[in-house]
């Protein structure tokens, strides 16, 4: 699961930074996947370290009864232009200095390789499916992270356009295992109607919006 939407006014690349917390709407949105998942056979409820993934995962513990655990590895991918915000005339990219961080999209060249989020995460799950063996569990993350681990085992690759990711804010990317082995990828929106029509998919992005590089 992705967190709900988050209050920054300021419009900046919160990345790993602390004290970036759910919005009012966030809220609602949190509430309303944990309405939708309560029957679901659920025994374990792991989210990132970061305070919008807590609050997110928090309501369907509560619902269902269960212990929040944290895991490390679900936390947003790192990226050097955190506390900035990130536009061509009036963000980060104004500054010729940083430009350099530009030059790979391919690693990224700009923050945490995907390869390397690929494997974190591909831990993080396996250890909620372990913790859940013959049930189901959920992993609140962020965006990037949750869109590079899908790539990876669609066989994608894993650069990619982040405005044709398709994961939007308290979505629910799933994977069904069979044994050790993922047999199938699904994605859903319980709370599509809540969102921001221009944070949907495919939408275009707003001016100063730091979704290119995950949250």
């Amino acid at each position: 699961m992705r967190h709900g939407e988050v209050h920054n006014p300021e419009g900046v690349l919160y990345g790993r930074q602390p004290g970036y917390h759910l919005s009012e709407l966030g809220r609602q949105m949190a509430d309303r996947v944990a309405e939708h998942l309560a029957a679901r056979d659920i025994t374990q409820v792991v989210a990132s370290p970061l305070e919008r993934a807590q609050e997110t995962a928090t309501p369907l513990a509560k619902a269902l009864g269960l212990d929040l655990a944290t895991d490390e590895r679900l936390i947003e991918a790192a990226n050097v232009f955190e506390g900035k915000t990130f536009g061509v005339g009036d963000g980060a990219l104004k500054n010729p200095s940083n430009w350099k961080y530009l030059t790979n999209p391919f690693r990224p060249s700009w923050g945490e390789p995907y390869v390397d989020q690929v494997v974190r995460m591909m831990g993080a799950i396996s250890a909620a499916r372990d913790a859940a063996r013959g049930h189901e569990a959920v992993c609140v993350s962020h965006q990037l992270p949750i869109w590079v681990l899908r790539s990876f085992v669609e066989r994608r690759r894993l650069w990619h356009d982040p405005r044709k990711r398709e994961c939007t804010l308290a979505s629910l990317t799933s994977f069904t295992f069979r044994g050790n082995r993922i047999v199938s990828v699904g994605y859903s929106e319980p709370a599509r109607d809540l969102v921001p029509v221009h944070l949907l998919a495919g939408a275009k992005p707003v001016k100063g919006g730091s979704k290119g590089f995950g949250a």
